[in-house]
């Protein structure tokens, strides 16, 4: 590769980077796949990724000793959001090109073209179905009731709504979570007074599950736990916007409803046949794996590890601790993902992103700020310690399963 020019060998790199930043990678991920590609190209590459931003200075290896970048690009990108078969297919190309398949220049345009892939209309309507099935699973999961389930599902369609028309507009997008927030509790709100009594809460905690950044909230304190402090802190930062977005959505609804005298009444926990669950986590798996655009061909995986992952946390926190059982899901997708890697030959975030949907505490941390602004600090102080210790768990089963199986693949 020495005898391709430095900018040629420089671009594929960059355009690799914001193509992995894109779909999702964590920093110290995207930093360590990088890192490695440069080295296959003869380059040496100092990178610091944020979910905002990616520095990256180049070198080539007969200069690198004299610590000077020949090169140096910066990088201004927003937030990536995982679609795991716009991953593969790159990891697939950063296959090809490092083992002389395919050249440099086929490679960055072969980047562009994924990039420049749209959703079809039959995956619109897809992710709008799954935005009402996922819900409506939680909700079953949760023990809200046949009526919770339907509330949960009509929710979730409207969320679905808004999330598509959010998309075209940026005014939208903007307040894309306060406006989710808002629309649940007020329709929760209204059914429980006019139509059916529910768990209003539980309902409006399924109903957005899918925006829950839960997911960000692992990966925050992953990085950080891997002294990516820069990425890990702006990470936290982004996650907790999003959740006070969430609270703030609910809270006002909550005294708008009030403000006209519709104050939903108590509910206990509703009877619902248990062979419900079972259903519920499978069409929750399916529905994740549309959302995160997982691989046609890789669903059964996917789904599998969704199920593996949730009847460890179950097992677990009935047997020992819910911070148990959520270390031993993390433990097992951790490990299990690597090996998939090892196995396909693709990256592991494939099983492992999915499978930890259903463990990671979003919930929790929505709750937290939802008792804050409600002004019950101290209820909201203990589910605040709860969020931290579920996501140190989580992240340790995921740290110890790279321990116990170490990953091949840097993704």
């Amino acid at each position: 590769m020495t005898s391709v020019p430095l900018t040629t060998r420089v671009e594929f790199i960059v355009e690799l980077a914001k193509r992995l930043h894109e779909y999702g990678t964590a920093a110290p991920r995207l930093e360590a796949a990088i890192s490695l590609v440069a080295q296959r190209l003869s380059l040496s590459c100092d990178i610091l990724s944020t979910p905002t931003s990616i520095i990256m200075s180049f070198s080539q290896f007969d200069n690198s000793e004299s610590g000077v970048a020949e090169l140096t690009q910066v990088l201004r990108l927003p937030p990536g959001e995982i679609n795991l078969k716009h991953l593969c297919l790159v990891d697939e190309i950063a296959d090809q090109v490092i083992n002389g398949v395919m050249d440099l220049a086929e490679g960055r345009r072969r980047l562009r073209d994924i990039a420049a892939l749209k959703p079809s209309l039959a995956f619109k309507l897809l992710t709008l179905l799954a935005y009402a099935i996922a819900p409506a699973c939680v909700a079953a999961i949760l023990l809200t009731g046949w009526a919770g389930v339907a509330t949960a599902a009509v929710i979730g369609f409207v969320t679905g709504l808004t999330a598509l028309s959010a998309r075209k507009r940026p005014n939208i997008a903007a307040a894309f979570e306060a406006i989710s927030a808002l629309l649940a509790t007020i329709i929760a709100t209204v059914v429980a007074v006019y139509l059916v009594p529910i768990q209003v809460r539980s309902v409006v905690v399924a109903s957005l599950i899918i925006l829950l950044p839960g997911m960000s909230l692992t990966a925050a304190v992953r990085e950080l736990s891997n002294q990516d402090l820069v990425s890990g802190t702006a990470r936290m930062a982004g996650a907790m916007a999003v959740l006070l977005k969430l609270a703030f959505g609910t809270v006002a609804a909550t005294q708008i409803c009030a403000l006209f005298g519709l104050v939903p009444p108590p509910v206990p926990l509703l009877a619902i046949p248990a062979w419900t669950e079972w259903v519920a986590v499978p069409l929750s798996a399916i529905t994740f794996a549309i959302t995160f655009r997982s691989p046609l061909r890789y669903f059964p995986i996917v789904i599998g590890a969704v199920i593996a992952g949730y009847i460890c946390t179950r097992v677990g926190g009935v047997y020992v601790s819910a911070a148990f059982g959520v270390f031993a899901g993390g433990l097992l997708l951790g490990a299990s993902s690597n090996v998939f890697a090892r196995v396909f030959n693709r990256p592991g975030a494939l099983i492992r992103e999915p499978g930890i949907i259903l463990l990671v505490p979003g919930s929790v941390g929505f709750r937290t700020l939802s008792f804050v602004f409600e002004r019950d600090v101290m209820l909201g102080l203990d589910t605040g310690i709860t969020l931290m210790t579920l996501l140190v768990a989580l992240v340790a089963g995921l740290l110890f399963g790279d321990l116990l199986v170490p990953p091949r693949r840097k993704l």
